[in-house]
């Protein structure tokens, strides 16, 4: 698919979010985070839910955690532009607690589709929630920075599983290794054939 199709899918697949009066959190939010960026994106970063300022301006990652996303994708000379971002659930939940289990659910079939158009070759979950959603059933301290081949839809999807830059945020050691994480990113990208596949476990 081209770039120019693919972006007019996504604008689609927008659209068709904002009109969808059953998603949850949508009446006590102020605007859909839908997310941002390349189109042919090669890295495809998938975080929790949108915070305050996503809120009130209808992008990922603006806030504090945002700026040191940007920060992290500048050290390894990737453009903020060239990838894309996105987050399990669109709309910012109250108080910015955790998005519950069926709200995630909620917004599953479009964070898919968002996949399925954009075809990146490796998507790098930002916290435990996006984590679960590929790899289940795992502590992110022993798995973070590990790719992970999984088998998405028949065709191979390398996943990176990342702490959340917020949770870098708020421990020196966590900053530390989401750094060296960062660092295997180029190298995961250029080769992303060589990580081995594992079956996804559904549940």
């Amino acid at each position: 698919m081209a770039d120019g199709q693919k972006l007019t899918k996504l604008r689609e697949l927008k659209k068709k979010m904002r009109e969808d009066m059953n998603l949850p959190l949508r009446k006590s939010a102020t605007n859909l985070v839908f997310g941002e960026g390349s189109s042919d994106a090669k890295l495809f970063f998938l975080g929790e839910g949108p915070g305050y300022y996503e809120d009130q301006t209808g992008r990922p990652f603006v806030g504090n955690a945002g700026a040191l996303l940007n920060q992290l994708l500048y050290s390894v000379k990737l453009p903020r532009e060239e990838v894309f971002i996105t987050n399990v659930i669109c709309y910012r939940p109250p108080e910015n607690r955790d998005p519950l289990p069926e709200e995630i659910e909620a917004f599953e079939p479009y964070i898919d589709e968002m996949i399925d158009i954009i075809k990146p070759k490796a998507v790098v979950t930002l916290g435990r929630f996006s984590m679960a959603k590929f790899i289940p059933g795992v502590k992110i301290t022993v798995v973070h920075g590990k790719p992970h081949g999984v088998d998405w839809k028949g065709r191979k999807l390398t996943v990176v599983p990342m702490f959340h830059p917020a949770a870098a945020l708020r421990a020196g050691e966590v900053l530390r290794q989401i750094k060296e994480d960062f660092l295997k990113l180029p190298e995961i990208v250029k080769e992303p054939e060589k990580i081995e596949v594992k079956q996804m476990n559904l549940i």
